[in-house]
Parts: C-alpha cells; structure tokens; sequence
C-alpha cells in the first residue's frame, strides 16, 4: 500500500490547542462511519534531540491523548497523511526552528512512513528537509560501552540526512523532518 502526498487535498481541520500542537479531523471510513482523529505535537522527552517535536495521531482516547494502535480503514488514505503532513508543515511554519518527528509504534508502520518518504520524494521535497535519525551505544577506546550508574547502556540519536537508497527492510528508528527553508504558508 503506498501513500501519495497531496496538499491540495486534504480534509478541514480544527485547531484544539492554541499553537497547533493539538488538531482534529474527521476521516471518512470505508464503512461509511466518520472517525474524528487527533494529531498531537509535543516536545520529544530525550535531551539529545532538544528542538524536536514528535508527532503522534489516532481517535482521541477521552483523556487528551490518542490510540496509536487501533486498525483503521481509511475511505482515502493519500488524504488522511496529507492532512496530517500538512498539520505539520502549518506547526513548522509557526515554530521554523522546530523540526517534527515521528516513531512508527511497530515495524509495519515504521515502514509504512519509510516508503512515504521514499515515494513522495519529489513532492515534499519543496516543503520538508526529511532526517532519518538511528540510535547508538558509544564504545570506549578500552572497549567499554557508555553505560548508565546500573550498568544499562547509554544510547544516543544519532541523525542524518534522509537516505533514499536506504532499504525499506533497513529502517530508521525516527523518522524526522524540517521546514525547507524556502516555504512559507
């Protein structure tokens, strides 16, 4: 299943949160039914990825957040991603030095968001600077791991830019881009 970006064509939205980190919209489903989906932005927890924003979506789970891992049949799915992108892009316009990533919540989706990136190249192109960001343990000279007081491992973003030669089966654990520089809403 493949995606195609289009920001002409997306669905209306409503601003729930003054600064666009909470907005709604309604996606039609193949059923007939209407789903209202969230899409959160907020500040991403590690440290080492300070001016970033991570972005999340899913039906409203009544308490201010939203399900992430509920099967949904989308009537038109090109519309659904690009009005979540397009969210984005209205966040990252207001916030330019901002950047906006996102974590597939298992490997279908991560890959899901892989080939996204990969088939919308062209097209997002004018508006995202896309990364792709792994995560690594820092290995000493002595040979020793960068390791926490209780002996776990210290692992660290490591991001690059956007690799489109990248297999689908090599993923990225984040995916994350920025506003191009040369957009403006």
């Amino acid at each position: 299943m493949q995606v195609t970006i289009n920001f002409d064509d997306i669905y209306e939205t409503e601003s729930i949160e003054d600064g666009l980190t909470k907005v709604t919209f309604d996606a039609p489903q193949k059923d007939g039914s209407i789903m209202k989906l969230l899409v959160v932005l907020s500040k991403h927890s590690d440290p080492n990825l300070p001016n970033v924003f991570n972005m999340g979506f899913g039906p409203p789970d009544g308490a201010g957040g939203f399900k992430d891992n509920v099967r949904l049949w989308h009537q038109d799915l090109n519309k659904v991603f690009s009005t979540i992108l397009f969210i984005s892009l209205r966040f990252l316009n207001k916030y330019p030095g901002i950047a906006v990533g996102i974590d597939g919540s298992d490997d279908l989706r991560a890959r899901f968001y892989h080939r996204a990136f990969k088939h919308n190249r062209e097209y997002l192109k004018d508006y995202f600077m896309p990364m792709g960001v792994d995560w690594y343990v820092r290995i000493f000279r002595n040979g020793n791991y960068d390791q926490n007081p209780d002996g776990s491992y210290i692992d660290k973003p490591k991001p690059e830019p956007f690799n489109y030669n990248r297999e689908n089966r090599d993923l990225y654990r984040y995916y994350v881009f920025l506003l191009n520089r040369n957009i403006n809403l």
